[in-house]
């Protein structure tokens, strides 16, 4: 990580069915109150607050983001919403993001039917995103913000600097050949030292790994999706191997 931590912001988008705000205000549980633009966490921790009408593409856009299927209740509440909840406060370490979730957690049981994350594009639904914030572990954090993304030739995440860490860069055939990205992203969820220029990943029955520094994707730069502390990229030592070999031949 860099000495000066990068200023990240997470924002959520809650759908709800709610007529008037009382419905929201009555329903926040016991700690929680709304005072204009801000929600009021127990401890005093104000995170920006903002509604807005429904549009006829978010239901649809919500459930192709679902990580695992929301409840028949939840999707009904989905396609006919009437407001959209906006959350947004600081995130880029664990403890900010859990209670990002927790502020999350308290407009789901108002009556939200679940949580679409704008820093990766995952969505959950409301009794998962409350059962993630009850565990507020690492594996439950890292599974609520972090998205894997599949492209031609690199499988890739997004989310990771919700939780103050770089995002992972390997190549799809690596993953194909049965390293599991995911493992990756809970060894650097869980781990108590960064991941430095160079470190070693290794599967005990299988591949090595070096890890090289790179910067974030600048066409995401701008975006909630950007990630400021930059990516990891995970390169097998056989490629390594291989590529020094061609230089001698």
């Amino acid at each position: 990580m860099n000495e000066t931590t990068p200023a990240v912001s997470i924002a959520f988008r809650i759908p709800g069915a709610w007529s008037h705000p009382k419905e929201l205000v009555r329903g926040l549980p016991d700690g929680f109150r709304l005072t204009g633009d801000s929600l009021v966490m127990p401890d005093g921790t104000e995170i920006e607050f903002g509604a807005g009408p429904p549009d006829d593409q978010f239901p649809q856009i919500f459930r192709s983001s679902l990580r695992e299927e929301a409840t028949p209740e939840e999707l009904e509440t989905l396609d006919g919403y009437k407001v959209n909840v906006f959350l947004k406060g600081p995130g880029g370490s664990l403890p900010a993001a859990h209670a990002m979730m927790q502020a999350a957690a308290a407009i789901v049981q108002a009556g939200g039917a679940g949580v679409f994350i704008d820093n990766s594009t995952v969505a959950h639904g409301g009794s998962q995103w409350i059962a993630m914030a009850e565990d507020g572990s690492p594996d439950a954090l890292s599974f609520a913000f972090v998205a894997i993304i599949q492209g031609r030739s690199e499988i890739y995440t997004l989310g990771m600097h919700a939780l103050g860490f770089r995002d992972i860069v390997m190549k799809r055939s690596d993953v194909e050949e049965g390293f599991d990205i995911v493992n990756v992203i809970r060894y650097i969820a869980d781990g108590e030292k960064p991941v430095e220029d160079g470190h070693i990943i290794a599967d005990l029955s299988g591949p090595r790994f070096v890890v090289n520094h790179m910067e974030g994707d600048l066409k995401l730069a701008k975006s909630p999706m950007g990630n400021p502390f930059g990516r990891l990229k995970l390169v097998s030592k056989r490629d390594i191997a291989d590529g020094l070999a061609e230089i001698e031949l």
